[in-house]
């Protein structure tokens, strides 16, 4: 077992001067949303959507200029479909029957060599919104503290505050590249954060898993240097599952189209976030908290004991 070979990831000063930047980032993130806050998309604000064809593909700038031009700076105009369709999304307090006829005549008479058909139109209120983000962030408090359950029923409670402190790291630091930058917030990116908590808890019970087999065999070594060793082991697994999934979601920002640019966004942010929280956080935290194989073992332990005082 001695011969068993790791990478030093909670070597010092690197676990500690990592775990401090990450603490600074997550400290720095809750004051970004106290300072700016979030740019809540429709299905949050309340507004109207109209979906149009063009006979020829648009140019969307072009879109946006003129709507900027007819007093709708606030407008955002996404391909929605085919390179044909677009969706005009404007923020209104209460519901305009005649907005979305007066949104689509400006744009007819800004284009009036390409025929456009408008395909339909809705409206979603401020209340709803409300209601959804109410919700959303109910789901969002939800599956951690579920997830805290699991882990702390399936491990030990040193493990199930360094996974719980991985995903909020997780879902706090992708939440604050979204407020930094004023990134459109809707449910599509919602969906992404619950999906970054699902991924980067996967990632987590797998090193806590082999760390915790390790523990038990490992008997002649330090916890340390088995915590090493187990990420070491874990490490082609996960660079494989992250860089998969990851190439996967490229492709979706670069091809997928503007409905979904800010939802790959999130999750590539938030998968390479989780990986490195997985080591750094989650068991970065274990050899803080020193976690000691007793933790996980105390029946073998006493049954040690009972063997080597017996005559």
């Amino acid at each position: 077992m001695s011969e068993q070979k790791s990478i030093n990831f909670m070597g010092e000063p690197l676990r500690r001067n990592l775990m401090m930047l990450s603490l600074a980032l997550t400290i720095a993130c809750f004051v970004c949303f106290a300072v700016k806050g979030f740019h809540f998309g429709l299905d949050f604000t309340g507004g109207t959507s109209i979906e149009l064809h063009y006979e020829q593909a648009p140019v969307l700038d072009e879109v946006r200029e003129t709507l900027v031009s007819a007093g709708y700076p606030s407008a955002v105009v996404i391909n929605f479909g085919g390179p044909n369709d677009i969706m005009v999304r404007v923020q209104s307090a209460e519901a305009d029957e005649h907005l979305a006829k007066n949104l689509t005549e400006v744009l007819r008479k800004a284009s009036a060599a390409n025929k456009i058909t408008e395909k339909q139109s809705g409206y979603v209120g401020p209340h709803v919104g409300e209601e959804l983000l109410n919700a959303g962030g109910l789901g969002l408090l939800m599956a951690l503290f579920g997830v805290f359950l699991l882990v702390a029923m399936r491990f030990q409670m040193k493990f199930a505050a360094g996974s719980i402190l991985a995903l909020i790291h997780d879902v706090v630091l992708t939440l604050g590249v979204f407020s930094l930058f004023q990134l459109d917030f809707d449910l599509t990116v919602l969906a992404a954060i619950l999906t970054i908590i699902g991924f980067s808890i996967n990632d987590s019970i797998v090193v806590a898993d082999r760390i915790r087999e390790n523990l038990r065999t490992m008997r002649d070594i330090p916890v340390k240097e088995v915590i090493n060793i187990s990420i070491t082991q874990t490490l082609d697994r996960t660079l494989m599952t992250s860089g998969t999934a990851i190439i996967s979601v490229l492709a979706m920002f670069f091809f997928g189209g503007d409905v979904i640019h800010n939802f790959s966004l999130a999750l590539i942010f938030g998968m390479t976030v989780g990986t490195y929280s997985s080591v750094y956080v989650a068991s970065g935290l274990l050899v803080t908290l020193n976690v000691t194989r007793e933790d996980l073992v105390p029946t073998e332990r006493a049954r040690g004991e009972e063997v080597d005082e017996m005559p």
